[in-house]
């Protein structure tokens, strides 16, 4: 496969849009993904910089205004790249965010609708209930139900008497449902990387229905906190890093260099080795599996 492969291209492209915005270098030359209390993440941060190309230089962002630049680019690369996979995964898709729209928008979780109604009308019942069921997914891949004539088109495969409770079905009155819940974490400081846990594990316990692909994008520098989240199975489908192969090249050069960076090379290869950790660029194709 060349360089001119599609998703080399669109890869190219989600890490420009980056560079034009998020992904910015202060005049003391710390890069707005690192810590600027660790030498390591300032270190391996420019390095997965000095690797992506040219540098944008710029005041860093505050942290809440990078984490939603950040997912408006997940985003754009998501709605890029997934339209090239419908023939592998034929059907009627939309790539948002979600902003203010819960999981109850969606068909395997529309049950939580009337949890929420009835935590309103009860204050013992909202104590009990919380509000954690109730999340708001950064981007979302959701599949439209299907009209008859679509399902029908090789054969008759429905009628008006059978399969009337099928959510793929349109005129069973479904909802959108959720193929895919993609939480971006620009970083994974303090307890982001447990509010993914967090998420997922709700996504799991209050479904009636398939479960969807549960993944986290990140640009999280230190492994170590990479490691957090990524390692561990059952409630994460995989974190997905935005420079993968550059963050292997440097923390190979960085350890030949300073023997303190081999821990967090063997930990980087251990998360990619047992499929706990891969580039952005594998995400849609996780995404039709």
């Amino acid at each position: 496969m060349t360089d001119d492969a599609f998703l080399a291209e669109a890869r190219k492209g989600f890490h420009a849009a980056l560079l034009g915005s998020v992904l910015t270098v202060d005049d003391k030359g710390v890069w707005s993904n690192a810590d600027r209390a660790s030498n390591p993440s300032k270190e391996i941060a420019q390095g997965i910089a000095a690797r992506l190309g040219e540098e944008a230089r710029g005041a860093r962002l505050a942290g809440q205004m990078s984490g939603r630049r950040f997912e408006e680019i997940c985003r754009e690369f998501l709605g890029n790249t997934w339209p090239k996979l419908t023939h592998l995964r034929p059907g009627s898709w939309r790539v948002e965010r979600t902003g203010s729209l819960a999981i109850a928008a969606y068909d395997q979780y529309a049950h939580l609708r009337e949890l929420e109604e009835l935590a309103r009308s009860n204050d013992q019942i909202a104590t009990t209930l919380g509000s954690g069921y109730l999340i708001k997914p950064d981007v979302v891949i959701t599949r439209e139900p299907e009209e008859d004539e679509a399902i029908n088109q090789p054969n008759a495969i429905v009628d008006e008497t059978t399969a009337r409770l099928t959510s793929l079905r349109k005129v069973n009155g479904g909802l959108p449902i959720l193929h895919a819940s993609i939480s971006c974490k620009w970083t994974m400081r303090s307890d982001r990387a447990q509010n993914a846990r967090s998420e997922a594990l709700n996504l799991i316990r209050n479904r009636k229905g398939r479960l969807p692909h549960v993944a986290v994008v990140t640009a999280e520098p230190l492994p170590g906190r990479i490691a957090s989240l990524a390692l561990g199975t059952g409630d994460i489908d995989c974190v997905y890093h935005f420079a993968l192969p550059e963050l292997q090249e440097t923390l190979e050069e960085l350890a030949v260099v300073n023997s303190a960076h081999e821990h967090a090379a063997d930990q980087l290869k251990i998360m990619v080795e047992g499929n706990r950790l891969r580039d952005i660029a594998d995400l849609p194709l996780d995404l039709a599996v």
